[in-house]
């Protein structure tokens, strides 16, 4: 049986699925991670628990797949787009917590670009 792999890594945890060429969910697997609140309006998270919950999830399911004898003939992946994360380009370690998308920290800042520009 051939299957399909989505990889879903998302603002409370990590996902995978594998699904049948039909679209019919076969195995999943996930887990989530810490948030963490520093400040009134302040998001974060552990970069290195996004990518390790992230490879643990698709771990489990590629385990799965391969005692059902399941090929995954492709993957597909999304994440949470907006929540930024800066490594050190010398050590691949990152700076600092990942900014999540729901963080308020820089509105003020936003504000002032959108007012100059009208």
């Amino acid at each position: 049986m051939n299957g399909i792999l989505a990889i879903d890594q998302g603002t409370t945890s990590s996902r995978a699925i594998i699904f049948s060429k039909s679209g019919k969910k076969l195995i999943s697997s996930q887990l989530e991670f810490e948030q963490f609140f520093p400040k009134n309006g302040w998001v974060e998270h552990n970069p290195n628990e996004i990518w390790s919950t992230t490879i643990k999830v698709t771990k489990n399911v590629l385990l799965k797949s391969k005692k059902l004898k399941i090929n995954i003939k492709t993957l597909g992946i999304t994440n949470q787009r907006e929540t930024t994360v800066c490594w050190d380009k010398k050590t691949g370690e990152p700076v600092y917590n990942a900014i999540v998308w729901q963080d308020r920290r820089t509105e003020n800042y936003c504000k002032k670009i959108k007012k100059k520009k009208n």
